[in-house]
Formats: C-alpha cells, structure tokens, sequence
C-alpha cells in the first residue's frame, strides 16, 4: 500500500492509516512501517487469536469502531488477508464503499485461507483494482457487482521505489555465508501445518543443490519445533536461517540470489520486477499468480522432495534468459488508483 499512500499525499487527499493487528510481531508489521517512512498508522491494534474465525471477527470488531469515529467516505483495503475480510465486512456494514487492491486473483484451491478471504472481498467491494487482465476475467467470470480497473500491482511499484535505497542502507549481504544461494521463504497453513509436507521441505533444503537462506516465520519456527524438525534444519551446513527480515534486507537478498524458492504470492510479483528479474520455483500445489509462470518467471514444483530438488537442478543448468517487464505493470499502479479514486470517490 505504500505506493498508494504516497500517491494519495502528492495528491493531497486525505487519508488515515489503520494497522488491523493480524501481525503484532516487530519484524512483521511495525519494521515495515518505519523502513518505508509511512506515517504512524492512526489507529492500530495487536489482535491475538487462535483460529481464523476468531482472529477476523475480533479485527471486524476492532475496525467498526474506527470507521464510526473516521466516518471515511472509501476504506481501501489490499490483499487476502484476514485483516482484509474483516476490513471490508465491517465497510459493508456501515455502508462505506470498499475499493480492493490487488482484485481478481484466484488459485482455485479452496483449501487455502486465502482464496476465501479473496472472493468474498471482491464480491463486496464498489471498486475492483485488478493487477492483470487475466484477474479481470476472473472477476467478470464470477459477475462481481462493482467496477473493475486494470491498474499493475503496486507490488512493482514499491520494488522499483526502494531498491535503490536498499542499495544504499542494507548490510544483509554481509551476513550472508555464501556467495550462491537460493532465497526460501515457506509460511502458509497448507505447507506449514501439515507434518509430512514440512519434513519434504525440510529434507528438500537440506539436500539442495545450491545454499539456502531462509528468512523464517514465526509460524514457521513454531511448527518446526512441534514437529522436531527445528534442529535438524538449523544445524545443517546447507542452510542459513535468519530471522524475518526489513524490506530492505529482503529486496537486497532477491536481487542477489540465484532463485527462490517460496510459498508466497507477493514474492511470485516481486521476483519479476525489472530490477529484480529471478526465477521462482512456487512450493504449493497450485498458484494465484498464473501470469507469472505464463511470463517464464515461476514454476508450480509442488511440495515434494524429488519434484523440489529436480526443479533446483533444472533451473540451475537451463539458466533461461527472463523477459525485461513484468507482466503485472510497469511501476504505476499506485498513482493509476488514486486518479481512479479521485474521480469516481471524490
């Protein structure tokens, strides 16, 4: 969202800033804050909770409250998180108009958490900012009632914007032990929480043919300690683990890796940022960001040992030249947003 806030400020439209609390953790959420030089969020909530029901109806609890003291004429929320579901019923409920950063993505694998939070949020919202015109078919396949607009994602936008200046501040390379490696990230439930799909990618780390760094969540970190697995992974000579990292850190180890390895939407984006420009091998059984795999950028490897390290090794010796655009925008998306905004909110 931070493209959309600076393109809001350059505009001069007035906004206030709402942290929902679905990451409390430092490292996750306040980090990224500062780093960016965002305002500090004007209302912001630390929202513990055990399932995912509990978690969002306590943020649509929480985030009521605000939209009757703010009395906001649009709430613009972004992603599929659970934050996000919540964000947008509580809109509805108060019959504030919703407008959806990052509309129209879609896995199909409804055991993800978020492809619930996702369809239920465009199927809500008055304005549907789609990434691609692949997310605008889907939205217009699933007759959504409000309006829809190819804008990019600001995903590209924010990479394009702070590379440069994690050029000038990170010193995360520095920690770095190896000179090759690959970039893991690995978090969602259906990986994480599952016992055997752990171990496979646990076994798939250790055995690559190329170092791995692998910046770890929370969630993660826990589900391997319930599992045994912590040791094992952390004292192999073949990884490096770090704790999560600044936006900065992280920018700096895409663009200096050999590929990555992930789980993770954003990342899939991310890797085909111009300045960017890295293979990404999807460790899931499906992806919500097809563009990506269509353009060259990804592949779905599943989340099998054998598929997992004969991706590796496929990636390392094809060594494929990559397009020099990304198929989700070319760096705009945020102001593109706010002129949309301005003319059908304002």
């Amino acid at each position: 969202m931070a493209p959309v806030i600076r393109a809001l400020e350059e505009k001069s439209v007035p906004y206030q800033l709402v942290h929902c609390g679905q990451h409390y953790d430092y490292n996750m959420s306040q980090r990224f804050i500062e780093e960016l030089e965002l305002p500090k969020p004007d209302y912001g909530f630390k929202v513990k909770a055990y399932s995912p029901g509990l978690q969002t109806g306590r943020i649509m609890a929480l985030i009521e409250r605000v939209f009757k003291r703010a009395e906001p004429r649009l709430v613009l929320v972004e992603g599929d998180t659970n934050g996000v579901l919540a964000s947008a019923l509580a809109a509805v409920k108060l019959s504030v108009p919703v407008g959806h950063v990052e509309a129209g993505l879609r896995s199909f694998d409804l055991r993800m958490p978020e492809e619930h939070n996702r369809r239920l949020v465009d199927h809500v919202s008055t304005y549907l900012f789609a990434p691609t015109q692949n997310a605008r078919k889907n939205l217009e396949r699933e007759g959504v009632w409000g309006k829809i607009y190819v804008t990019g994602n600001t995903v590209i936008d924010a990479v394009t914007q702070h590379l440069p200046i994690a050029e000038r501040r990170s010193s995360i390379l520095q920690r770095v032990q190896f000179e090759r490696f690959a970039l893991v990230t690995a978090h969602r439930a259906e990986n994480v929480d599952a016992p055997t799909v752990l171990k496979s990618l646990v076994e798939a780390f250790i055995e690559a043919p190329l170092p791995i760094v692998c910046p770890l969540h929370p969630r993660t970190r826990k589900r391997l300690r319930q599992q045994r697995l912590w040791k094992k992974l952390s004292s192999s000579e073949n990884v490096q683990i770090v704790p999560p990292l600044g936006y900065f850190d992280f920018l700096m180890l895409m663009k200096n890796c050999e590929m990555m390895l992930t789980d993770s939407g954003g990342l899939q984006e991310e890797a085909t940022a111009p300045p960017i420009r890295k293979p990404v091998l999807v460790t899931r059984l499906s992806t919500d960001r097809p563009e990506a795999v269509e353009a060259g950028f990804a592949r779905v490897v599943g989340v099998e040992k054998e598929r997992i390290l004969a991706a590796m090794d496929q990636t390392l010796k094809e060594r494929i030249e990559l397009p020099p655009l990304s198929p989700y925008g070319d760096g705009s998306a945020g102001k593109r947003i706010v002129e949309i905004i301005m003319e059908e909110a304002f």
